[in-house]
């Protein structure tokens, strides 16, 4: 079951906020897949899923070191960049299944790879627009968990 809800976010802030209401409605083993271009606001709504859950040490781009753990939140925020990784076997060689059933990962640019993690996700895809840089955000809902869930997210 997948279900669909777009949202316009006309600044960071916006977007920083729809992390913290992701974060409200996760659950341990959750994976939230995040697409977009480079610049989209990705890392930004990563922050907002971070600070949604009690994350104080700071969520930044996992890009050169691929993964990083956040211990001290609600529940554990696993934050992963799959932007240099080739494939999925890539990704499991993060070994990120130790984590995985206590935590939340999110993963940037891990469209076509994340989704093997869980059998249900939320994915995301964010879409900065024209000139007037409004983000939009597309929030899709895979599985009857997150489909109940997003209607929480978009109150």
């Amino acid at each position: 079951m997948t279900t669909e809800v777009s949202l316009s976010l006309p600044t960071a802030v916006d977007t920083r906020e729809l992390g913290r209401r992701i974060a409200r409605v996760v659950r341990p083993g959750d994976v939230v897949v995040l697409t977009g271009a480079l610049g989209a606001g990705k890392t930004v709504l990563a922050q907002g899923i971070g600070a949604g859950l009690g994350v104080t040490s700071g969520v930044i781009s996992p890009t050169f070191v691929l993964a990083r753990v956040h211990r001290e939140g609600r529940l554990p925020l696993v934050h992963v960049d799959a932007y240099r990784l080739g494939g999925f076997a890539e990704l499991d060689d993060l070994d990120l299944d130790s984590d995985l059933a206590d935590s939340v990962t999110v993963v940037e640019w891990g469209e076509g790879l994340a989704e093997r993690l869980a059998g249900e996700y939320l994915h995301v895809l964010l879409d900065r627009g024209g000139h007037d840089e409004v983000r939009t955000a597309v929030l899709r809902a895979v599985g009857a968990g997150w489909t109940e869930r997003l209607r929480r997210i978009n109150r």
